[in-house]
């Protein structure tokens, strides 16, 4: 079995599409900003798995799939979207279509042995979440969320992890320990993200200052700067502003950042993984370390596309256990 998954975007109208191919045929999906998850074609994916040629004979199995669906009062059809979706003919129409969960089960109700097939490669191609979210990170490339604000780093987050984990693209409301060390309360992170937010950009140490800020604590000169002098608790804590896939997310934030104003991005291959961890680790009481590191391996490279594929490689080669 060959299959594909190419990516193609789109901006019109803020809208981000893309195009993905199964056996050779196209999957089309659009990205929602509001929810932050991608809503699939479900004509494209019936015909996928049916391998189905002709328009109408997929649509027909469609409207008699929602008929014995309704028939059995199942809310798969409830959770259908209609969504704009650029046609073959150039134009755009309104079509049917679901998000992470709804194709899973959409294809468990095709009475089709390659059903099981589309799911695998949907889904569970590289049967790990980092492999499946790497595969998304790569995808960023042409991506046209990428900004700088915390917005767009939960757009990161849902973008890597979306169908991987419920939570993906959400801060979390619930409060967490790792190695036993506990990050951030959550309860403060609306007053803690809008601080880091307002946090400045302009040079290398900002960006710097604001990157640990939001992967470790903010250091007594931004409380002082950001809080009139008061310490925070919350502020003097990891952020960790994510359930899972924190350093992975702000890794690719830093990188944007260092793009938008100073023209340049990381080398992320010639940080030693170990030396790395530990001035992250040193950064909790002094920065230093990790702005050194970091700044003698930057590049003006920031459209070259190996660069980045080659940074997501080794962002994720971080997190793993020896």
């Amino acid at each position: 079995m060959v299959t594909k998954n190419l990516f193609m975007e789109e901006h019109k109208e803020q809208h981000k599409t893309s195009i993905r191919f199964f056996n050779d045929r196209e999957v089309r999906a659009v990205w929602d900003d509001t929810h932050n998850k991608w809503w699939f074609s479900v004509l494209d994916i019936i015909a996928a798995i049916n391998e189905q040629d002709h328009y109408q004979k997929t649509r027909n199995y469609w409207k008699y799939l929602k008929t014995k669906l309704r028939k059995e009062n199942s809310q798969l059809v409830s959770a259908t979207n209609q969504l704009k979706l650029k046609a073959s003919d150039g134009k755009s129409y309104k079509t049917d279509t679901f998000d992470a969960k709804g194709v899973t089960l959409l294809a468990k109700h095709i009475n089709n042995t390659k059903a099981t097939s589309f799911l695998d490669w949907s889904l569970y191609s590289d049967n790990t979440i980092d492999g499946q979210s790497k595969k998304n990170a790569y995808q960023l490339f042409e991506s046209g969320i990428l900004k700088t604000t915390i917005k767009c780093l939960q757009q990161i987050y849902a973008y890597l992890f979306g169908g991987l984990y419920d939570f993906a693209g959400q801060i979390r409301t619930k409060n967490i320990l790792k190695g036993g060390f506990t990050f951030a309360n959550c309860m403060h992170f609306p007053e803690t993200l809008q601080t880091i937010e307002r946090m400045p950009e302009t040079t290398f140490d900002e960006i710097m200052d604001k990157y640990v800020e939001m992967k470790i604590r903010a250091n007594e000169h931004h409380v002082n700067s950001f809080t009139n002098g008061r310490v925070q608790p919350n502020l003097c804590n990891v952020a960790h502003p994510f359930m899972e896939g924190n350093g992975r997310s702000t890794r690719i934030w830093l990188d944007l950042m260092l793009k938008r104003s100073l023209k340049r991005c990381v080398d992320w291959s010639q940080i030693d993984k170990n030396e790395y961890l530990s001035a992250m680790r040193e950064s909790v009481s002094d920065s230093t370390h990790i702005k050194s590191l970091v700044q003698a391996c930057t590049t003006t490279k920031i459209d070259d596309r190996e660069m980045f594929m080659k940074g997501i490689d080794y962002s994720y080669y971080y997190e793993q256990d020896e």
